[in-house]
């Protein structure tokens, strides 16, 4: 069974490095600072990658999760639990859509705050890393 998860997590990480091939990682760690005022990075076993606000599910594995179900996190809107009991998962294309404005994008209730990112797709990348 860990032989499986091991392949099955090797090829979301190749695929969303081709995915994510344009953009520039560096440059998505650089914008991330704005968002660990609310979000932080912690691997499986509990370490901090990137040490954040906790006010924000914590963002390890994102890209590629059910929206609205971090375990630890339990202030998930109604309206984003839905999305993702619906079949939302977090791709490129709808973080790109959620990050710059999440309450229209919801079309409800969220406490995020939009970012200005120098590139929303830069950020993104970098949190594609964190398989």
């Amino acid at each position: 069974m860990k032989t499986i998860l091991t392949a099955a997590a090797a090829l979301l990480t190749l695929s969303a490095g081709a995915a994510f091939a344009a953009s520039d990682v560096d440059a998505g760690e650089k914008d991330f600072k704005k968002c660990k005022a609310c979000h932080s990075i912690v691997d499986p076993a509990g370490e901090t990658v990137v040490k954040g606000g906790k006010t924000g599910p914590n963002l390890w594995g994102v890209v590629g999760r059910q929206a609205g179900t971090e375990a630890e996190f339990g202030k998930y809107t109604a309206e984003l639990v839905a999305l993702g009991e619906g079949g939302l998962v977090w791709n490129e294309e709808e973080m790109a859509k959620y990050i710059p404005d999440a309450k229209e994008y919801i079309g409800g209730k969220t406490s995020m705050t939009p970012q200005k990112l120098d590139d929303v797709t830069d950020v993104i990348a970098y949190l594609a890393q964190f398989q």
